[in-house]
């Protein structure tokens, strides 16, 4: 039966993914509603770098996905790096420096953390390059575009949902950020923080580390066995997905809802099964195209929107059959693609 059921999931995954254009899609643009429309094709074939933290989950595959199938439609060149984890800054400025070198047209960066690439953004504008903020945020002056959804805002939804589900009274969560210094992470935490106040909870923080299976997986388990009542656990893809199958199949012994602050795959497959509670979507792939088309439209001086971010969806299991998965995740047999800058 459970064969079966996937069966019929990738089936329902294959058609949805069937879907000739993305666009036009609902979106915030600079804090107003707008269908957004891509160029039909770049006016020549730009050379665009693009940098991401890393390519270990079906997040990121998502993002290069999106980013290299709008590259192709467009008819620009792109080149795809990822530095391998949070906890490889340098790599990723290293990365910044030899697309620099290779004197890319434009850059499209989901950066790991809010600063470190800032001296090296600001040589960037002073070239004249474009520089898109993906996902992440950065802090940096020279900023020409940003395709990004607030992950202050994706907190809200989830807390917003814990409250909508649960009983009155006092209650728990136990919270598993990610790594700490990851814009997207500090955003998410402060919303946390401020939307707790005034109501009866409390909160036990179960650590950051970097977004792998091993590393959450470890706070997981430490977090649970010193708060192995807590109602309500709530935490990155990695940490939701490990706890969600740790509490069922601890026979009882945690009483834990879990929740994912963004959605990736294998937590869309868990929804499914009533494993996870519910998680927010910022639909990355859709972040994705939309950088390169904001990274041309920079490129070719035409107009463009400052923000430009999709809109959230709450998925659980009553609102999945509904979602447009492609906006998620890869279609079918695809995996994290790297690439080098083409000359």
């Amino acid at each position: 039966m459970r064969a079966l059921k996937g069966l019929l999931f990738c089936l329902c995954l294959t058609s949805l993914q069937a879907v000739a254009d993305w666009y036009p899609v609902a979106v915030q643009a600079d804090g107003q509603p707008l269908n957004y429309q891509p160029l039909a094709r770049a006016a020549q074939a730009w050379r665009i770098c693009a940098l991401l933290p890393h390519g270990k989950d079906r997040y990121w595959w998502g993002v290069a996905w999106g980013l290299d199938d709008e590259a192709a439609r467009q008819g620009v060149r792109l080149g795809i790096y990822e530095a391998g984890g949070y906890e490889n800054p340098q790599t990723q400025i290293a990365q910044l420096q030899a697309c620099r070198a290779q004197k890319a047209d434009a850059y499209v960066i989901a950066s790991i953390n809010t600063t470190d690439l800032c001296p090296l953004i600001a040589q960037l504008q002073g070239e004249g390059k474009p520089v898109i903020d993906l996902v992440n945020r950065l802090d940096c002056a020279g900023i020409s575009a940003r395709s990004q959804v607030s992950f202050a805002d994706m907190m809200r939804e989830v807390l917003a949902y814990i409250e909508g589900s649960r009983e009155p009274g006092p209650f728990s969560i136990g919270w598993l950020p990610g790594p700490q210094g990851a814009g997207w992470v500090a955003d998410g935490e402060s919303s946390l923080h401020q939307a707790l106040q005034n109501q009866p909870v409390t909160l036990y923080h179960g650590g950051y580390a970097p977004v792998d299976r091993a590393s959450q997986a470890q706070l997981v388990r430490r977090l649970l066995s010193e708060h192995s009542d807590v109602d309500y656990l709530l935490g990155n893809a990695e940490a939701a997905g490990f706890a969600a199958q740790l509490v069922q199949t601890s026979g009882n012994h945690y009483r834990a809802q879990v929740l994912a602050t963004y959605t990736t795959e294998r937590i869309i497959e868990q929804i499914r099964d009533g494993f996870i509670l519910a998680a927010p979507t910022d639909s990355p792939v859709l972040q994705a195209r939309i950088a390169i088309d904001l990274a041309v439209r920079a490129l070719e001086r035409q107009p463009h929107p400052r923000l430009v971010s999709p809109l959230i969806e709450m998925l659980d299991q009553r609102s999945l059959s509904r979602f447009d998965i492609s906006r998620l995740m890869p279609p079918e047999g695809h995996w994290m693609i790297r690439r080098d800058l083409p000359q």
